[in-house]
């Protein structure tokens, strides 16, 4: 039986392009969830994983549909593999229920944490780059250093209440207490 497996990893996005590339690949049964690759518990890979027999063709889309690091994708296509199952990409066009499909999976595999090790890498050496220069990321603060000050005296000398003082200045009542 080939089965499918579709996911997306935010509910604002849509599992219908995966479910029809699934069903002309013949999938006769798609497993499908809107959760991060990241995840570790996701309910209805455990639940395809569970329901495997010998003989059995997991297809997804894109071999990162099924995880998003090198050894979790391992351990899943191990898993299948341990009920009896082989284990399809579309995109990649890899097939690990042949020698030469399983030799092609891993080293496609490896290239992608690669890929992905390296775009960790950049972004960081980017970000220190940045900060070397001055610039600071993340949101700008809710409240200037002048306002914050003037948080701070009405709240210490006038007396004023933090909600009152969150209202007035049109923050959140934390951004009060952090000044």
């Amino acid at each position: 039986m080939i089965i499918g497996y579709a996911r997306v990893s935010t509910e604002e996005q849509h599992l219908d392009a995966q479910t029809s590339a699934l069903e002309v690949a013949g999938a006769e049964r798609i497993f499908a969830e809107k959760i991060s690759g990241t995840k570790k518990s996701r309910p209805e890979l455990d639940r395809m994983i569970e329901q495997l027999r010998s003989g059995d063709v997991v297809v997804v889309t894109k071999y990162d549909r099924l995880s998003r690091s090198l050894q979790d994708l391992l351990s899943i296509v191990e898993a299948v593999r341990a009920q009896g199952a082989g284990f399809r990409s579309l995109a990649e066009d890899i097939d690990t229920t042949t020698p030469a499909g399983r030799l092609v999976f891993h080293v496609f595999a490896s290239i992608a944490q690669f890929e992905r090790e390296r775009i960790s890498e950049r972004t960081k050496e980017g970000l220190t780059a940045a900060r070397k220069r001055g610039r600071v990321g993340g949101r700008p603060p809710a409240l200037s250093a002048e306002r914050g000050a003037e948080v701070v005296r009405m709240r210490d000398q006038e007396g004023r209440g933090i909600a009152e003082l969150a209202r007035l200045f049109q923050v959140s009542t934390s951004t009060i207490r952090r000044a």
